[in-house]
C-alpha cells in the first residue's frame, strides 16, 4: 500500500497544476472559516463577527466546518480527474503495466491517494474546528465538546465517496473535462428523475427514491446547518424544525456506491485494450 501511494504522490508533486489544485483544497476552507471568525468592521457602520453568533460554539461546531469544507472538495475532484486523463493522453498508464504495475494495482494507487488525502482534510477540519470551539464556545465539558464529533467521519465519508465516483468518471471518460461535465451531468439527471416521480407519484416517495442516488446521498451525510442556526436563535420557531443528524442508512449508501464506483473503475480497466 505504502508504496502504491508513493507512486502517486511522487506523480501528483510533480504536477505544477496538481499541487497548486491540492493547495488550494485544503488551504481555501481553511482561510474562509478563519476569516468568518475574525471581527470585520463594514466602513465604521457596523462590525460582524460570526463567532458571536454562536456558531463555533460545541457541538454545533462540527456540523458548521465539515458542511461548508465539504464545499470546496471541487478543486480536489479536478485533481483525481486529472489523475487518470493525465494517464491516458500521456500514456503512462501502458507504460505502468509494461514495468510491471498491475491493473489492480493502478486502481489501489488512486483509490490509496484518495483516501490519503480525505484523511488528510478531515485532520485538518477536525484541528480547525476545535480551535475555533476552544476559542469561541462558552461549553468546555468533554462531553460536550464531543458530541457529534460523527460528522466528521461524515465528512470524510462524504470526500471518499465523492472522489470515488470521480475516479470513475475519469476511467470512464478517459478525459478530464468529459469526467466533470458526467458529473454535472449526473447532478441534472438526479433532479430530472425526482420531478418525474413527483409528477406519477408524490413528494414523499420521489425523496425516499432520490436518497439512493450518489449525489443525493453524499449531500445527505451533512445537511446545510442553516436552519439548525435559526433554531438556536429562535427556539419559540417550532416549524423551522429539521432533522439534521448523520444517519447510518445514507453511511451505508455511501459506502456502497463508493464500492461499487471503485470495482466499477477496476472493470473498465480490466477489460480495456490499453
Amino acid at each position: 500500500m505504502i508504496r502504491l501511494l508513493q507512486l502517486e504522490l511522487q506523480k501528483l508533486l510533480l504536477n505544477r497544476t496538481s499541487k497548486i489544485l491540492i493547495f488550494i483544497s485544503f488551504i481555501l476552507p481553511l482561510c474562509v472559516i478563519v476569516l468568518s471568525a475574525i471581527k470585520i468592521n463594514f466602513f465604521g457602520f457596523f462590525s460582524l463577527e460570526l463567532g458571536e453568533l454562536g456558531i463555533f460554539n460545541f457541538p454545533i461546531v462540527w456540523h458548521i466546518t465539515t458542511y461548508f469544507s465539504a464545499l470546496f472538495k471541487f478543486f480536489f475532484a479536478i485533481v483525481v480527474v486529472s489523475m487518470i486523463g493525465n494517464e491516458y493522453s500521456n500514456k503512462t498508464l501502458k507504460q505502468n503495466l509494461i514495468d510491471g504495475l498491475s491493473k489492480r494495482e493502478f486502481i489501489l494507487s488512486k483509490f490509496y491517494t484518495i483516501v490519503f488525502f480525505s484523511i488528510i482534510s478531515t485532520l485538518i477540519i477536525f484541528i480547525l474546528s476545535l480551535v475555533l470551539g476552544l476559542v469561541y464556545s462558552s461549553y468546555n465539558e468533554i462531553s460536550i465538546i464531543f458530541r457529534e464529533i460523527e460528522f466528521l467521519p461524515a465528512y470524510f465519508l462524504k470526500l471518499l465517496g465523492f472522489f470515488s465516483f470521480c475516479l470513475f468518471l475519469g476511467v470512464l471518460a478517459k478525459r478530464s473535462a468529459f469526467a466533470l461535465a458526467f458529473l454535472f451531468v449526473d447532478f441534472i439527471l438526479e433532479w430530472i428523475v425526482f420531478g418525474l416521480i413527483v409528477w406519477k407519484s408524490n413528494v414523499e416517495t420521489a425523496t425516499k427514491i432520490q436518497n439512493f442516488f450518489p449525489l443525493t446521498a453524499m449531500s445527505n451525510l451533512i445537511k446545510q446547518p442553516f436552519q439548525r442556526v435559526a433554531m438556536s436563535k429562535f427556539p419559540e420557531k417550532n416549524d423551522l424544525g429539521y432533522d439534521y443528524t448523520v444517519h447510518l442508512d445514507s453511511s451505508i449508501i455511501v459506502i456502497l456506491w463508493t464500492a461499487i464506483f471503485i470495482l466499477s473503475a477496476y472493470y473498465l480497466i480490466k477489460k480495456r485494450d490499453l
